[in-house]
């Protein structure tokens, strides 16, 4: 009997071991597919971060549809030393939308003027001889942006529109860095289907007024340049 007994003992000592030596191996296995997990994590999200800089003239379109997935912003305002502009953008002209919003939160237009001025006509703005704004669009390759034109989108008196090439443009492809703003009264409906309007001015028609009245040279750039901000309100 002691011998059985002594058997016995030795028979579940053994199992109570194995199987505490099991039980090890899968935390330490959890902890690994954890730690992997983190990674690939880290990973993707500086993936993300790096498509900011990836815009280029072959994924445009791809690369806006995502980003403005990602950022779904729709007023922004315009600062000068003559006031302030406040704008709404449109959902339904999506790559144009998205397309300012790019530019605005890269701080491209913060170097940049109203260096077109016809009274009574169009104000015109986003370029420059300054340094940062040449290289952000060689950055960029001068890209450019199918038209996204709208029946119910005209160029009424404050209309926001994007400006392009009348030359060598059979398909209207839109300038992604320069714009204008109806400034007549009665719109300039003669460039409705011709260029996209993506956005319309909600506050600030009397500091158009101040800019229309600059004094500007034989190309109606202004004399004096009028600097510009463009930040994001939501």
């Amino acid at each position: 009997m002691k011998l059985l007994k002594s058997s016995l003992f030795l028979i579940i000592t053994l199992v109570l071991l194995n199987c505490s030596e099991k039980k090890e191996p899968k935390k330490t296995v959890s902890k690994e597919i954890n730690k992997e997990k983190k990674v690939v994590k880290k990973k993707k999200e500086k993936k993300i971060e790096k498509r900011w800089d990836s815009l280029n003239y072959q994924n445009v379109e791809s690369f806006l549809k995502e980003f403005g997935k990602q950022n779904q912003e729709t007023r922004v305002i315009i600062k000068t030393k003559f006031g302030n502009i406040k704008l709404r953008l449109f959902n339904d002209v999506p790559l144009h939308r998205a397309n300012f919003i790019f530019l605005t939160k890269i701080k491209y237009f913060n170097t940049t003027v109203f260096y077109r001025v016809a009274k009574d006509f169009v104000i015109q703005g986003g370029n420059s001889d300054h340094t940062y704004t040449l290289q952000q669009r060689r950055k960029y390759g001068n890209y450019l942006i199918k038209p996204e034109f709208k029946k119910h989108r005209t160029h009424k008196y404050g209309a926001l529109s994007a400006a392009r090439d009348w030359e060598n443009n059979p398909n209207k492809l839109s300038s992604p860095f320069e714009f204008f703003i109806v400034h007549k009264r009665n719109g300039a409906h003669h460039l409705d289907g011709e260029h996209t309007v993506f956005g319309e001015v909600i506050s600030g028609f009397d500091t158009m007024d101040k800019i229309s009245r600059v004094e500007v040279g034989i190309d109606e750039w202004p004399i004096t340049d009028v600097h510009m901000t463009v930040e994001i309100l939501d």
